[in-house]
């Protein structure tokens, strides 16, 4: 897999605010990615590898720097439609921050997780569907605060008007 993905500033952004719609600036991720399934043994062995590419917050002056993360998982289905296993990520700052007021020098973070995930493969209207939860427990950070992280996704194929 290849996907090239990006954001744009959205919602009203104010700087003093604990808590903003959207993230302020525009950013653009690409990445390759790679799945192998053994259907002898239900095992399933996945990872993605990208990079993200941050622009300037034109409200703060602050640009974050260049990013670059590795997702991974592994499991096996129990069953036909049951999947478990374990899964983790790890990300790391190539570049540093920078802002206008910038005396500290560049500001790279890093962390990594790792944690239980859990699938469900289900038939909507013909098309498989699939729902995948992920509890991550962080560690290793540096500029950053470990903590705890949680991805719920719903998988939804598109549909196909040819008969």
């Amino acid at each position: 897999m290849v996907y090239l993905t990006g954001d744009i500033p959205v919602g009203a952004y104010q700087a003093p605010r604990l808590a903003n719609v959207g993230i302020g600036h525009a950013a653009i991720d690409g990445g390759v990615g790679y799945t192998y399934y053994d259907a002898k043994t239900g095992m399933e062995f996945s990872a993605v590898a990208g990079l993200t590419r941050n622009w300037e917050n034109k409200r703060t002056n602050y640009q974050n720097g260049l990013d670059s993360h590795l997702d991974w998982a592994a499991s096996r289905f129990v069953c036909s439609d049951w999947e478990i296993g374990v899964a983790g990520y790890v990300y790391y700052q190539l570049t540093g921050d920078s802002s206008s007021g910038d005396v500290l020098g560049p500001f790279k973070s890093r962390v990594a997780a790792i944690g239980p995930e859990i699938g469900y493969q289900f038939t909507v209207a013909g098309a498989q569907w699939s729902a995948n939860l992920r509890a991550y427990s962080e560690f290793a950070a540096r500029n950053r605060y470990e903590g705890y992280a949680l991805f719920a996704t719903l998988n939804i194929p598109p549909t196909s008007t040819n008969k």
